[in-house]
């Protein structure tokens, strides 16, 4: 039996009478842009985040764009990121011929450096954008302190971070503007794309939602430029019969993650993050893997957190010879981003070389996503975990061979 990186069909089985209900319900309106459900979406999801405003709109990418218009992003403005992360929290900036400067993350979390933020800093600087990578929040208490020092913004990408706590706050609820993907894949996934912005300031609630809809107020008389970034109704149908079992889908990957541990644990096969990664990443060279091999890195849960578990990520030697291990056992695998944003060609103008952020390319180097999604039984994980195994195995035979 296969088992996926993701299997959305076994979800839809637990809910099919509701979504079709609620599928039906729109149809039934004839109602499919905005409108009441997508604004019954809106205010679920904001309080859900601890917010008091959230704008439905297409995508995260959208969500993400249409936020950085909002801030007033111009050509030549710089927005402070990480390089380990989906394409579009990068590309979003582009689009709107601001400047990318990325700076490296914490080799054990994923998610961006904050030692690293103020030294980046320029008089062009507009806005930090750190990224929830995998369902876990960055260290937004330094992050807040050097913007509000320096005047900043803040954009959280929380795509895959919806519910994930930082000191008891909300993704999303402590920058100025915080976005979600509704993405299928996502935690709370849509049957399309969608997606959210979320935030407390009033003022830039009122912009986001104006800039949705071409800038118009009223219809056909415009006072911004904007751009068509308004939700389907049927998605946030969909949505909203899903939020209702997010949490519990939640503590459901929690408990498979947990589960991943306990049986790598037993497997002997599991290493101390700092003993690793400390001198691992400073040393990195292409195609050599810092790891000890017959061994794997577990996700690191930061203090004070909530990880959601977007993605269950390790890292390993030789990754491909484990990945080779899941593919004869037939199980899903993901990699989770095998070129960091700096090294991609369309960002070559920015002058980077491999070497610059060596964290951010040791990631992309070792880094392997396991199935986790709350739907797997025991016997599931066992075998994802005995396939690990075996691949970290032949990767410790072909150390000793040499």
């Amino acid at each position: 039996m296969m088992i996926p990186i993701l299997d959305l069909k076994a979800q839809y089985k637990s809910i099919e009478d509701e979504i079709h209900a609620a599928i039906e319900r729109v149809v039934a309106s004839q109602q499919f842009i905005l409108g009441p459900e997508v604004e019954a979406l809106e205010e679920e999801v904001a309080a859900y985040s601890h917010c008091r405003y959230g704008i439905g709109v297409s995508s995260g990418t959208d969500a993400l764009l249409v936020s950085l218009m909002a801030i007033g992003l111009q050509p030549g403005d710089e927005v402070i990121t990480t390089p380990y992360t989906f394409f579009a929290t990068a590309g979003s900036i582009a689009r709107l011929g601001g400047r990318p400067v990325f700076v490296d993350i914490d080799a054990c979390t994923y998610n961006i450096d904050p030692a690293a933020i103020e030294a980046a800093i320029t008089p062009r600087t507009k806005a930090i954008m750190p990224v929830h990578l995998f369902g876990q929040m960055a260290d937004m208490d330094p992050i807040m302190d050097i913007a509000g020092r320096h005047g900043l913004y803040v954009i959280e990408d929380a795509a895959q971070a919806i519910g994930a706590e930082y000191k008891g706050r909300r993704a999303g609820s402590i920058g100025h503007l915080g976005c979600f993907s509704f993405f299928p894949s996502k935690n709370l996934g849509g049957f399309g794309d969608g997606g959210m912005v979320v935030t407390n300031d009033p003022e830039l609630a009122d912009r986001v939602k104006l800039l949705r809809g071409h800038g118009a107020r009223p219809k056909y008389y415009h006072k911004m430029v904007g751009g068509n970034f308004r939700l389907d109704a049927l998605q946030a149908a969909v949505l909203r019969v899903k939020l209702k079992y997010l949490d519990s889908w939640t503590s459901g990957r929690q408990r498979n993650a947990a589960s991943y541990r306990r049986l790598f644990a037993d497997a002997g096969l599991t290493i101390d993050p700092p003993s690793c990664m400390t001198a691992g990443c400073q040393a990195h060279k292409k195609d050599t893997c810092v790891l000890p091999p017959g061994k794997v890195m577990l996700p690191v849960e930061a203090p004070e957190r909530r990880h959601i578990y977007n993605q269950f990520i390790i890292r390993v030697a030789q990754r491909d010879r484990v990945i080779e291990s899941l593919k004869a056992h037939r199980i899903g695998h993901e990699i989770y981003y095998p070129v960091p944003l700096h090294l991609q060609e369309c960002f070559a103008y920015l002058g980077h070389r491999p070497g610059d952020l060596p964290a951010s390319e040791c990631a992309a180097a070792e880094t392997l996503a396991l199935p986790i999604y709350p739907e797997l039984t025991d016997a599931m994980l066992a075998r994802v975990v005995e396939a690990v195994t075996e691949g970290v195995q032949e990767v410790d035979r072909s150390y000793q061979d040499v």
